[in-house]
């Protein structure tokens, strides 16, 4: 947006009579750096026409008289009232002048309306459901434990800019244009081995590229449930997958957490009692918990949804954040051949989250009839963001950037967790990876009060209660710690420590 200060708004029509519209008015406009100089005076003489200070066929300075004026070249202002003629604001005549169109701007009465009253029940729920909106919101001086984005300090931003210039050299102008609904093809093709690397199986299934996690479960809710329709969850679950699911109106059935993932006899009990249409699952470095889910337990999970013959969509959330231990397969791994499960993927918790790339692998047919919706919402995710993305991860850049990142992330996990041990008392403490650890207090200890109390003290955190579907977890807090300095975790542990002991009877 140009900068352009407009001083004496009420203006005396008077000045625009005689020589042009008043050359000592024009110096009241206050050029800044912030834009090229012939788009402010464009924007300024636009301003002041629109406003009706100026009228149908009155003459502008001469561009020698306005240069001198301003103390800029006559070929800025040229440049000004070409674009100004190109707009239609005003007409050039040879040998005249420079004189405002025949613009008709008729202001009606003012006229104000009420939109609240008509925001669709929809609307209103997601209104409710934004946490942007109703939680407390960072302030600068706070040491924040709110977010579990990765830390930007970490990206390698010469090598984005090298597959920027790299990739746009190759294709330039088609990267600009309208892509397909389905995705860039060679990151398709770099994603699906990218996941058959993982285990997974992918004969007879497909990719669509997404705006990130939240287009791809919403694409997945809007093509395969309805209103009113069970969806099974662990409980606590991802807080934008529980607002989604809510704004859909599906009967959430949540199902707690034993330390290795989803108690396997409430799940069989909630699959038995409840018409379930589908699960959501994520079994790696859960949100909020952090827990992984065990081996043997994926297998018997699989096994009790196949045997109830109930589809799963699995959030691969944060799978390459592992610190220690083996490579843990991804449910859609497990399956093998079988496509009953909807796997959602994404990189950005670890890598680039201002790209808003993601994707859905699922059986083929099903991603055909998945573009299809996606189609009709937004046409397709950006080319250009896809392209560069692929060119950054098939220069093999990504293997680079997560070993470096694991060793940073895991000298803060572990120091993490080692402080919330020494300073803050609590009952468990949740995080085998990841980014962020899930901290549960004693049972009598509201978090929120906590959380007030230490907001006081420039410290803040994600209370855990939002990621409950039962509204239980009020003594539950998520401390996420990618984005913080050792020394900020130390310091702000010890501030919720002290604050805690305070409610401690």
């Amino acid at each position: 947006m140009w900068c352009v200060t407009v001083k004496h708004i009420l203006i005396d029509t008077r000045l625009f009579q005689g020589k042009g519209w008043g050359l000592s008015m024009i110096s009241d406009i206050e050029l800044t750096k912030d834009g090229p100089i012939y788009l402010q005076i464009r924007d300024y003489i636009k301003q002041m026409i629109l406003k009706g200070f100026m009228s149908r066929g009155q003459k502008l300075p001469s561009t020698r008289d306005l240069s001198q004026t301003l103390g800029v070249s006559r070929n800025t202002i040229i440049l000004a009232y070409e674009y100004l003629e190109d707009e239609g604001f005003i007409e050039i005549v040879r040998g005249k002048g420079s004189f405002v169109s025949d613009i008709n701007i008729d202001y009606p009465s003012l006229w104000k309306m009420d939109w609240n009253p008509r925001l669709t029940p929809y609307a209103s729920l997601a209104v409710d459901l934004d946490i942007v909106k109703h939680e407390p919101k960072w302030k600068k001086g706070m040491i924040s434990f709110k977010s579990i984005a990765p830390d930007d300090k970490l990206f390698d931003v010469e090598d984005f800019k090298r597959a920027f210039l790299n990739r746009f050299s190759l294709e330039g102008e088609k990267l600009l244009n309208y892509g397909y609904a389905q995705g860039y093809k060679p990151l398709i093709d770099y994603l699906l081995n990218y996941m058959q690397n993982k285990g997974v199986d992918i004969q007879d299934k497909s990719i669509l590229i997404t705006n990130g996690f939240t287009e791809g479960f919403n694409i997945i809710l809007t093509s395969l449930s309805k209103p009113g329709d069970y969806i099974l969850c662990e409980n606590p679950t991802h807080n934008t997958a529980l607002k989604i699911m809510k704004l859909y109106e599906q009967k959430i059935v949540g199902i707690p957490m034993d330390e290795d993932g989803i108690n396997l006899e409430e799940l069989e009990k909630g699959l038995r009692e409840k018409p379930i249409s589908m699960g959501f699952l994520i079994p790696s470095y859960h949100n909020p918990t952090g827990i992984v889910m065990s081996p043997d337990k994926r297998a018997k999970v699989l096994k009790t949804f196949a045997k109830h013959r109930i589809p799963i969509i699995e959030d691969g959330f944060n799978e390459e954040l592992r610190y220690s231990g083996s490579h843990m397969s991804p449910l859609a791994a497990l399956c093998g051949s079988g496509n009953s499960i909807i796997y959602i993927g994404s990189l950005s918790k670890v890598l680039f989250p201002g790209l808003r790339i993601g994707w859905i692998l699922a059986d083929k047919e099903l991603i055909s009839q998945l573009v299809s919706v996606k189609r009709s919402r937004d046409i397709h995710t950006s080319f250009l963001d896809q392209a560069l993305l692929y060119e950054y991860l098939a220069a093999g850049n990504l293997d680079r950037y997560l070993k470096k990142a694991r060793r940073e992330y895991r000298e803060k996990y572990d120091f993490a967790i080692n402080c919330a041990n020494m300073y803050i008392p609590s009952k468990r403490i949740l995080g085998e990876g990841g980014l962020h650890i899930f901290v549960e207090l004693a049972e009598k200890i509201d978090a929120r009060q906590v959380l007030e109390e230490c907001i006081k003290r420039n410290v803040i955190f994600m209370p855990g209660d939002i990621f409950y579907t039962d509204g239980k977890g009020l003594n539950t807090l998520r401390l996420g710690f990618a984005r913080s300095s050792l020394q900020e975790i130390e310091k702000g542990f010890k501030i919720i420590g002290k604050v805690v002991e305070k409610f401690i009877i």
